[in-house]
């Protein structure tokens, strides 16, 4: 995934579209967040077509409420990051829109939502093409992007559409001591999570250069990996015993190959694809087994800003990380209408951290810097790991 900075991803196209580039995304001005927007409505809508359940259409509702709450009904929105979120609000398109995300009101047919879905992106995008070229005016413009893929991400998930792709293995790659700049400057947006950059000391480490593949957590299962209570943090095998795991979420079968369920369907998984639904407990369990260890946020983000031309992979699957969420220094409060608020610094049970991206992730969010928030048991998501020598 080239950028001005330097950061690389393997196997990407040399010159992207603009509508595929993280880079140019994040400082997208009216233009390009017009086509991004109505693109992503789109995809929405396809989504939607393949599934009409309750929490689906609660999924695609949320993304035509949020630019209505945010943009149209928002009399503050040119001020960005600045305005006070509590500031009086329009009457909105819909009255039942607020009852429909609150729950107070029936969901709306699926024909309703999606004239709502149009009203919304067409009040979005006139209100887009008077708005200045700033990066506080534009703010809530580019928040409803990002939230829309990530609705969209979601509505994947609950599809079972896709897999990551199968690839060769390929030997860990090493990194020799050094200092580097975790997370990501001013300028553009730059979500809550990756605030702010600042410098870290990162001792030399082997990582691998792939996410782990079914034919390496095979290993883990037929060893017996979900009987042996040592290979478990206290909560991970509390976990284990609880829902009564002998792989991860949608394995049908684990024994003679890996059986997936896929779309409503089963699917043989190649060997050499990573392992998906993965939760963070099972990803630490394999690590103990195999006499490795999660990697920290810094050396995930150093090798995947750095490795690519390499062979370092990433993008596949979303990878747990070691440590648990928590905001950077200098982080400040939530930015309004902000989607990854950092726990409580005294919180009693902090979620984990995902970094990367999935193949179901849109292009233009592949970020390197990019970091996602999950209890440790989640693995709804497409999420895998990689390992770290000890």
């Amino acid at each position: 995934m080239p950028s001005a900075t330097g950061w690389s991803g393997p196997e990407q196209p040399a010159r992207q579209q603009p509508l595929d580039d993280p880079q140019a995304m994040r400082r997208a001005g009216r233009e390009l967040l017009s086509l991004a927007l109505i693109d992503a409505r789109n995809h929405l809508l396809r989504l939607l077509a393949q599934d009409a359940s309750a929490p689906a259409l609660q999924l695609a509702l949320r993304a035509g409420w949020y630019q209505d709450w945010w943009i149209a009904r928002h009399l503050q929105r040119q001020r960005g990051e600045a305005c006070d979120p509590r500031s009086p609000r329009l009457a909105g398109i819909e009255p039942l829109a607020d009852g429909w995300v609150g729950g107070s009101s029936p969901l709306p047919t699926p024909e309703a939502l999606r004239g709502y879905l149009a009203e919304t992106l067409e009040i979005t995008l006139d209100l887009l093409a008077a708005a200045d070229e700033s990066d506080a005016a534009l703010h809530f413009y580019r928040l409803s992007l990002l939230h829309e893929d990530r609705l969209c991400e979601a509505l994947a998930e609950r599809l079972l559409l896709g897999a990551p792709p199968a690839r060769s293995e390929r030997e860990p790659l090493w990194h020799p001591a050094q200092r580097w700049m975790l997370g990501s400057v001013p300028g553009g947006l730059v979500p809550q999570g990756e605030r702010w950059a600042h410098e870290v000391a990162v001792p030399e480490f082997e990582i691998d250069a792939q996410p782990v593949n079914w034919a390496r957590y095979l290993e883990f299962s037929e060893d017996g990996g979900y009987d042996r209570p040592e290979l478990w943090s206290d909560a991970g095998w509390r976990w284990v015993q609880r829902e009564g795991r002998r792989a991860p979420r949608q394995v049908e079968q684990f024994h003679g190959g890996v059986l997936v369920l896929r779309q409503g369907g089963l699917q043989r998984a190649p060997a050499g694809q990573p392992v998906l639904h993965a939760s963070r407990y099972e990803a630490e369990a394999w690590c103990r087994w195999a006499g490795r260890r999660l990697p920290t946020e810094p050396e995930w983000e150093l090798a995947a800003c750095t490795g690519g031309s390499r062979g370092y992979v990433w993008g596949d699957v979303f990878e747990w990380v070691a440590g648990s969420a928590r905001a950077w220094p200098g982080a400040g409060r939530t930015a309004p209408g902000g989607l990854d608020m950092s726990p409580p610094a005294d919180a009693p049970e902090r979620p984990g951290v995902l970094r990367g991206a999935s193949f179901a992730t849109r292009s233009r969010w592949g970020h390197p810097k990019a970091r996602r928030y999950a209890p440790p048991e989640r693995d709804t998501m497409f999420c895998g790991f990689r390992s770290c020598a000890l």
